[in-house]
């Protein structure tokens, strides 16, 4: 398992994706990097609101880039090999991303032109797939531990398969914080029914509840009181068929703060992000094939806009998150979120050596036919 990220992430340090890429250029050019030798890569869900941010970084960067991606923004290390040959300097661009619908202020939806009736959907529709599982588990978590008073005290009823140690996959209730433990650290047993239990509620839980949690008689699902340090999940790692994927590997830590949070797309594709510019960055100092190249690696979260009516493209912001840089003499270094911001927002808005795409497709086109020969 993956460790767990606790560094703070500051999703209010986002730019627009049109001014975010030519800072990045001009940044690498301040590095050293040399215009028109730069092979910038990119690791992006295959989304096709990811198609934007691309077209922006072949713009600037002068050359259409190199795929590093899998779903769900997952890097994959075992390319840097081939991408290193390909440039002189090198860029890698990670990002996670999440739909905003700006009518609703939601995250996690995003207006799919392409449909027949331009409907919403999950975005990204890979971590929206991810976390179903563990949503329903936490729902059934939250209607099934219910607070009550019973005999004169406080007390918890906790469905039985809540209880079963013995599962191999679910969510498991921290029942040294929701209930009271006796002298051998066993929880207090009121009664036995029929599907549950019920026990002596813990003081610490009864302090942060409201009162009229607490009727005598009555049965009140413990809902949004059900916060993420109270419960944690377990899902099998697999087996050599079926092995669970990096996605999941990244966020498993990280699920009851996830499932508890106001925007769970947005705060998976965070997590997300992080944990690959953990994992990715040890690969890229380690990789043999980048020993003796300049490059930079970047983490970013994407934001998808869903386009409004006239709009071909998401109007895409980006939170970068942090950057690795090493200079091909063997010397290298990490930038945190701020200091990687504020190094960008150092750098011009403008680049001078941007292509025009319009014309380079022109000049394809009006180029002399070449015959190939079979």
């Amino acid at each position: 398992m993956s460790q767990s990220v606790t560094c703070e992430f500051r999703p209010e340090y986002m730019m627009r994706y049109s001014q975010f890429a030519p800072r990045l250029y001009n940044y690498c050019r301040s590095l050293g990097f040399e215009a028109g030798n730069i092979m910038p890569s990119r690791a992006f869900c295959s989304d096709e609101s990811q198609g934007f941010p691309v077209i922006l970084i072949a713009k600037h960067f002068g050359a259409f880039p190199f795929n590093h991606g899998q779903v769900g923004g997952i890097v994959a290390t075992d390319r840097h090999g081939p991408h290193a040959h390909h440039g002189k300097d090198l860029v890698v661009i990670q990002a996670s991303h999440v739909g905003y619908d700006p009518d609703s202020g939601r995250f996690g939806e995003y207006c799919r032109l392409q449909t027949e009736d331009n409907h919403r959907t999950t975005t990204c529709g890979k971590l929206g797939e991810l976390l179903r599982w563990y949503q329903q588990e936490y729902e059934f978590a939250r209607d099934n531990i219910q607070l009550t008073e019973e005999q004169g005290v406080e007390a918890v009823v906790v469905d039985n398969q809540l209880l079963d140690q013995r599962r191999l996959e679910g969510l498991f209730p921290r029942l040294d914080r929701l209930l009271a433990l006796d002298s051998e650290g066993l929880p207090r047993l009121v009664r036995t029914l029929s599907t549950a239990r019920v026990f002596v509620a813990a003081a610490s839980l009864i302090e942060r509840t409201e009162p009229e949690f607490w009727r005598p008689g009555g049965r009140e699902p413990i809902g949004d009181a059900l916060s993420s340090d109270l419960f944690s999940f377990r899902r099998p790692d697999g087996d050599a068929q079926s092995v669970r994927d990096q996605l999941e590997e990244n966020l498993l830590p990280h699920m009851p703060e996830i499932v508890t949070s106001p925007a769970p797309l947005l705060s998976a594709a965070q997590f997300n992000t992080q944990a690959e510019f953990d994992r990715t960055f040890r690969s890229i100092a380690k990789a043999r094939e980048y020993r003796d190249k300049k490059l930079l690696f970047v983490s970013c979260v994407n934001i998808d806009i869903s386009p409004e009516p006239g709009q071909l493209f998401p109007l895409t912001k980006c939170v970068p998150w942090a950057a690795y840089v090493q200079d091909g003499q063997g010397n290298a270094r990490t930038l945190e979120q701020a200091e990687l911001l504020a190094e960008l927002l150092n750098q011009p808005a403008d680049n001078p050596d941007q292509i025009d795409l319009e014309v380079a497709i022109q000049q394809m086109i009006d180029a002399r036919e070449v015959r190939i020969r079979v």
